[in-house]
């Protein structure tokens, strides 16, 4: 099975950043165009056989476009949704560093210890993401699949293919429609081929 990841375009609250989570944001006038991007990429180098977004509007926009450009249609899988921040969503790092200035260290520096109040920890991100992916080895063994995931989502999946502990969280960066492609084998052996590519968003304002 060949996995091709990527994260949906740019939304408010990246830039300066907020704790997006479960808020739902429509795409950016740039996020639309990043989104048509790496949709002709993918249709260009690529035959997947099925794409699947996380049931954020953000990426079922972003999937919407992949699929338009593959000739198929995108499911959700509910198992890639976003990390859930709880009382820290949609705020910013500058407010919850104010009020939480432990917890938020903490967060920074060795994430895999922290629970957002309210809300999920990288453990629950872990498990339900590779839950995802399970399903998605039973389904599509020997096929191609697109997957619209979150940062959050992304770097966990990462991590499950380097086999990496949670608080590896930090080393690895998810742009905005980037494309990571890595493949898992019968016996779950992972190869990974691309990070983070962006390469097919220059020029793009």
């Amino acid at each position: 099975m060949q996995i091709i990841l990527t994260r949906h375009g740019e939304v408010e609250g990246i830039h300066p950043e907020r704790f997006r989570g479960r808020m739902e944001l429509e795409l950016t006038a740039l996020g639309r165009q990043q989104a048509k991007a790496v949709a002709q990429r993918i249709a260009a180098e690529f035959s997947p056989q099925a794409v699947y977004t996380s049931p954020m509007g953000r990426c079922r926009e972003t999937g919407a476009d992949i699929a338009a450009a593959c000739g198929l249609s995108a499911q959700v899988l509910e198992g890639v949704n976003d990390l859930d921040y709880g009382q820290w969503q949609w705020k910013t790092h500058e407010e919850v560093k104010a009020a939480h200035p432990q917890t938020y260290a903490l967060w920074k520096s060795a994430p895999q210890w922290v629970r957002f109040p309210g809300g999920e920890s990288l453990q629950d991100l872990a498990l339900r993401t590779a839950d995802g992916l399970r399903a998605l080895l039973s389904r599509h063994a020997e096929h191609t699949v697109v997957l619209v995931g979150h940062d959050s989502v992304n770097r966990a999946l990462l991590l499950h293919a380097l086999d990496l502990p949670l608080s590896g969280y930090w080393r690895i960066t998810q742009k905005p429609c980037c494309l990571n492609l890595f493949s898992v084998d019968a016996l779950g052996k992972v190869a990974l081929q691309l990070v983070n590519d962006t390469t097919h968003l220059r020029g793009l304002a």
